[in-house]
């Protein structure tokens, strides 16, 4: 059996620099909160048995957030915020008398995996050290706290920048903020921290001085890929992680056998499944989780918004959302189509600007359209859902139906067609 652990998440801060009202944990990427992914890695490892998280500004959007997703997660309040110690001793009530690890990371981390974490903790564990810092090596460390070593390389501290000596701020290889420490050693350090710094704050980072200080076991694990711990704080930040994990991604799909005609130009969500020979034209945006079959052709400009289930060989065309649907086998939608909460057919054939009309903007309820297979619908066509297309009907083209279709009919709301004559020099006098 898996040895289970303990998570803090530290997820309290503003966020200055994003210039924003929200949480900088509740920004997104690929419509998924940053918060999000380091819970989902963690929980990934198959180690977590409970999580805290450390909320503090926008505090009730962010336990709204994580009460509503996770059922292993429970919020602790800090107020006032006085420094990332101070943030993980927002815990220390609920841990008193566990006898394991507890895993401390940020919340702001997206990009850092499960299986990191993973081999995080076992290092720490086939180690039997009472603290274990993770670490990265940076050309450029500005701005991150550095690991300082004795003369025989062992860990001595981790000073921040705003309090290193210039010597120190020459060391390469920094602090990432995340953290492993065996509880019952190590937690009275939080006891004994004080606010003796340029910050006036209690830093974290104290609790490795106090685990050397003690005679107990500390030690570093240098992450492989430094990417992963890729903090946000800007809107820049943001999209410049939202780079890497979609690059990560796409080279994990084109490895897998999907063709990425233009990768520049394609974004995919981490958790969209992909089979082989499927190809992505350029400008396609596919967030959320969704799953797709194999020999599928998806774009150019076509966007997936979660939430949908592609059979084989189905095509989406240029221009064409997709939303909460499940598609099956060799079903085309066309270009311009909007198909949002729906079950389509096999061989079902959407004409282009076809919509299916699923939210009701006063009662705010949404609705499903099914459309059965072999059925299609012309060109400009709307079905207003809650709708059933039966099996081989069609919809004329430019219709508005707001009934279900019977199997093997034609549905038409189409007016007469009217012809004036002489309407050009009737205008034109």
């Amino acid at each position: 059996m898996e040895k289970k652990i303990k998570t803090i998440i530290l997820a309290a801060g503003k966020g200055t620099r994003m210039k924003s009202e929200k949480s900088k944990v509740l920004h997104t990427i690929f419509n998924k909160e940053l918060l999000g992914y380091v819970l989902d890695a963690v929980n990934d490892t198959g180690m977590a048995e409970e999580n805290f998280v450390i909320v503090g500004h926008q505090a009730e959007a962010v336990e709204e957030y994580v009460t509503k997703n996770y059922d292993n997660a429970k919020c602790r309040l800090q107020s006032p915020q006085l420094g990332t110690g101070h943030a993980a001793f927002q815990a220390y009530e609920d841990l008193k008398g566990f006898d394991g690890e507890v895993l401390i990371l940020c919340g702001d981390t997206p990009l850092v995996t499960a299986e990191t974490l993973k081999k995080f903790v076992e290092a720490h564990i086939s180690n039997n050290a009472a603290l274990t810092v993770m670490s990265a090596i940076f050309e450029d460390p500005t701005n991150y706290g550095r690991i300082v070593r004795d003369e025989n390389g062992n860990l001595k501290a981790i000073v921040e920048e705003k309090d290193a000596l210039d010597a120190q701020k020459k060391i390469k290889e920094i602090n990432t903020g995340v953290y492993i420490l065996n509880w019952e050693k190590v937690s009275p350090s939080f006891l004994e921290m004080t606010a003796d710094n340029a910050q006036h704050e209690y830093y974290l980072t104290d609790i490795v001085k106090w685990t050397i200080k003690h005679g107990l076991k500390a030690q570093s694990f240098i992450l492989e890929n430094n990417e992963e711990s890729f903090g946000i704080n800007s809107k820049k930040q943001l999209a410049q992680a939202a780079k890497i994990m979609k690059n990560r991604v796409l080279d994990k799909l084109l490895c897998e056998g999907v063709t990425i005609v233009d990768p520049d130009t394609t974004y995919i969500s981490p958790e969209t499944e992909i089979e082989a020979d499927t190809i992505v034209y350029p400008c396609t945006y596919i967030e959320g989780k969704n799953k797709i079959g194999k020999n599928c052709k998806i774009g150019p400009f076509a966007r997936l918004r979660g939430g949908v289930e592609l059979g084989d060989f189905v095509k989406i065309g240029n221009f064409v959302e997709i939303k909460k649907s499940k598609i099956k086998d060799h079903t085309n939608v066309s270009h311009l189509s909007y198909v949002g909460d729906s079950e389509l057919g096999s061989h079902v054939n959407i004409g282009a600007g076809t919509i299916t009309a699923n939210y009701n903007h006063i009662t705010k309820e949404k609705f499903n359209t099914v459309i059965e297979d072999n059925a299609s619908t012309g060109s400009n066509s709307v079905i207003v859902a809650p709708a059933r297309i039966g099996e081989n009907a069609s919809i004329g083209a430019g219709s508005v139906i707001s009934k279900d279709v019977e199997a093997n009919a034609l549905g038409l709301t189409r007016a007469p067609l009217r012809i004036i004559k002489g309407w050009f020099e009737r205008t034109n006098k």
